[in-house]
């Protein structure tokens, strides 16, 4: 079994509280579809509080958000509330089955795109960057110390539909584990295109660093049941995003899988980018922004409302 590792890494385990976001107008004034002002338009800020429902502090795409309601003259005296991924999801899944407005800090790949019909609101002033890929970085000298590792972990690569579908089991209560060893024995080919070339070794010690993501969750276990299958002994250490770049720029793991790049881990590339060994893409098509529900009648982020 995979072990995590409590370490000296700096681990952030933050419980962040869960903050529900009032979506409730007048009842008598606004519907589901939001409150329309003297001159027909739709006004979900006074629906919504002008809140965003937020995630964790400091999260790329908080700080994006964070920007966007600067840069954005419809987003004046808007906030992003953080609060947590989880969080979100949940007050996300409250809205929808209510047929309320909300708007959530969002990205994909992530199982509520599988498990609801939401859209990215537009973004023109192009705070948000276009798409981002998802890339494996590597310790330096692993690939000679550690070859048969380093080439999984270099070939390690999937779509959004595989990563989603793990996720979305996730979500509806398998066991992380359950659900990794359930994809992988559904995607027998692609697993082998991941170890062809290598070799089974007997208990060589791996050590993957993840961001407590769903995706890097997700990405993380199916890669370490891989090794694991291949006879290493991983284990996998949940960190804090700028925590997880320095563990693996001194060495401290080996490798990760969840290098949102060029936009969301920007800083951190910036800082550490010329210690690690970059992999390249293990996912493409990622993409951040405002969501919403697609009953909701708005499309671009022009078309909210400032606060009075």
């Amino acid at each position: 079994m995979k072990k995590v590792q409590w370490k000296h890494l700096g681990l952030v385990f933050a419980a962040a509280p869960m903050m529900f976001i009032a979506a409730c107008g007048d009842e008598e004034a606004g519907t589901e579809e939001g409150t329309a002002g003297e001159s027909g338009e739709v006004n979900y800020g006074e629906e919504l509080g002008y809140e965003i429902t937020g995630i964790e502090p400091g999260a790329g795409v908080v700080a994006a958000s964070e920007t966007a309601t600067e840069e954005y003259e419809s987003l004046e005296g808007w906030e992003v509330v953080t609060s947590s991924s989880g969080a979100m999801a949940t007050e996300l899944g409250a809205a929808i089955d209510k047929e309320e407005p909300i708007i959530v800090t969002g990205w994909s790949p992530h199982w509520k795109f599988q498990k609801y019909d939401l859209k990215y609101l537009e973004d023109p002033n192009g705070v948000f960057g276009g798409e981002e890929s998802i890339k494996t970085m590597a310790r330096k000298g692993l690939e000679e110390e550690n070859p048969e590792a380093f080439k999984v972990i270099d070939q390690f690569q999937w779509e959004t539909a595989d990563i989603e579908s793990v996720m979305l089991e996730v979500s509806d209560g398998a066991d992380v584990e359950e659900a990794a060893a359930t994809w992988i024995e559904a995607n027998s080919d692609k697993v082998a295109e991941w170890t062809d070339g290598t070799e089974a070794v007997d208990g060589m010690e791996i050590e993957l660093a993840y961001v407590e993501w769903d995706t890097e969750v997700a990405s993380t276990n199916v890669l370490g049941q891989v090794l694991e299958a291949q006879g290493f002994d991983v284990t996998m250490t949940p960190l804090d995003n700028a925590v997880m770049w320095s563990a693996v720029a001194e060495g401290q793991a080996d490798a990760m899988v969840a290098a949102w790049l060029p936009a969301t881990h920007a800083s951190q590339f910036e800082k550490y980018g010329e210690d690690v060994v970059d992999l390249g893409e293990n996912l493409t098509g990622a993409k951040v922004g405002f969501v919403v529900p697609s009953y909701m009648d708005i499309d671009s982020i022009e078309d909210l409302t400032p606060a009075e």
